[in-house]
């Protein structure tokens, strides 16, 4: 039987273990922030990756640490090809493959016994974090398992980087992902796939920030001319920059969050809020960041000042048509038809694309309800995603693919 051929049967024989294995993540509940959650599944996570044969070096960070996993490259081939036609050098000369997850989700630790029971009915898995990544975890190490089992060597070094925040734009692992993209060949990212499986060739830029308006308290009736409220001048502002998100071509505005004020009676001398802008492209993304940080007060003795809280930029896709013919190729070999196009939404790939970093996003499970309570995937997509990352990491990725 042909060795990729196998990859697919060896997949399929240990799908009731990736189910164990998703099964176990999810009930390990890792909100973004709590470090200890989150350092219990590094360390699980970690003793797996290990017995895998990888070298794990946790990176402390103060709000849950990340981790890094490196693979070292399989030997030499010997007859100038990887057996797909490709020609090969060593595949210790060749440069690294870096894989990006994160193992934080959005869902508070009790979600589980309170809205969102973990569920697998043989079709459908359901559950916090399934989707948004933990399925994207599983099929990942699944992969280097069955690499491994049939004697199937990695092309080139792999390093995985699992992120503890990337559901809020990973201001503490940032540093380290685009450490470790520095002269990679690729970087392919495990999450989620576009709704029927496609992968994603580039992304929207995210920018989360934090707007905050100062007033005058006073009494909202005796001294109502004394006050300026800082609730009044934040939703002036907030539609204001509505009109400026609008005047431009491929920008999402999304006011998160709300607070301010302390008593009906009283002016309001606070108030704030969370914003989340997309935005398609990096010069428009300038552009309305620029406007953003030039927010002047509207009304007289009131304050407000922006600040930009994470940013992603934004990942056009150029430059990635090798590397997702190389990975359509590999998709063959193991009898799966792999598409790509653009996604709206931003993750860790952002950092790869923006720096020139050849990258694909969206090799974890189909599925669907991403940071919503109906969140789930399809339980044959984690041997499919197994077989797929396998069959990826067996060829070479880059310039020689």
């Amino acid at each position: 039987m042909d060795s990729l051929e196998r990859l697919v049967r060896r997949a399929r024989e240990l799908e009731p273990r990736m189910r164990e294995r998703l099964a176990a993540y999810v009930h390990h509940e890792t909100p973004t922030g709590d470090a200890d959650a989150l350092n219990r599944l590094g360390e699980v996570l970690a003793d797996h990756y290990t017995e895998l044969g990888a070298t794990v070096t946790p990176v402390a960070s103060d709000t849950g640490d990340h981790l890094v996993a490196a693979w070292p490259a399989g030997e030499a081939i010997t007859d100038g090809t990887d057996g797909t036609g490709s020609t090969t050098g060593s595949a210790a000369e060749r440069p690294h493959v870096v894989v990006l997850g994160h193992h934080d989700t959005v869902w508070p630790v009790g979600q589980l016994a309170a809205r969102m029971p973990y569920v697998d009915d043989g079709t459908l898995i359901r559950g916090p974090g399934v989707f948004d990544m933990k399925g994207g975890l599983v099929a990942f190490e699944t992969a280097i398992t069955v690499l491994r089992d049939c004697d199937v060597p990695l092309a080139q070094q792999v390093r995985l980087v699992v992120t503890a925040d990337e559901e809020i734009g990973t201001p503490t692992g940032r540093a380290l992902v685009e450490r470790e993209l520095a002269g990679a060949a690729a970087a392919l990212g495990l999450e989620p796939p576009h709704p029927k499986g496609g992968l994603k060739t580039g992304r929207h830029g995210s920018t989360r920030v934090r707007l905050e308006a100062t007033g005058v308290e006073a009494h909202a009736a005796l001294d109502r001319t004394r006050g300026v409220s800082a609730i009044d001048e934040l939703v002036d502002q907030l539609v204001e920059l509505r009109g400026i998100a609008a005047a431009e071509e491929h920008v999402l505005y999304n006011v998160g969050t709300v607070y301010g004020g302390t008593r009906t009676n009283v002016t309001a001398g606070k108030a704030g809020a969370e914003l989340g802008f997309r935005f398609g492209d990096a010069e428009v993304e300038r552009r309305v960041l620029d406007q953003l940080t030039r927010l002047e007060p509207i009304r007289e003795n009131a304050g407000i000042q922006a600040r930009i809280l994470t940013s992603r930029p934004a990942w056009a896709g150029t430059g990635n048509d090798d590397l997702l013919a190389a990975v359509v190729g590999a998709g063959e070999r193991v009898g799966q038809q792999v598409r790509g196009s653009h996604a709206l939404g931003a993750a860790d790939t952002n950092f790869a694309g923006a720096a020139g970093v050849p990258a694909l996003d969206g090799f974890g499970p189909r599925g669907r309800g991403a940071h919503a309570v109906h969140e789930e995937i399809v339980a044959e997509s984690l041997v499919e995603r197994a077989a797929l990352i396998a069959s990826v990491l067996a060829s070479p990725l880059g310039p020689s693919s």
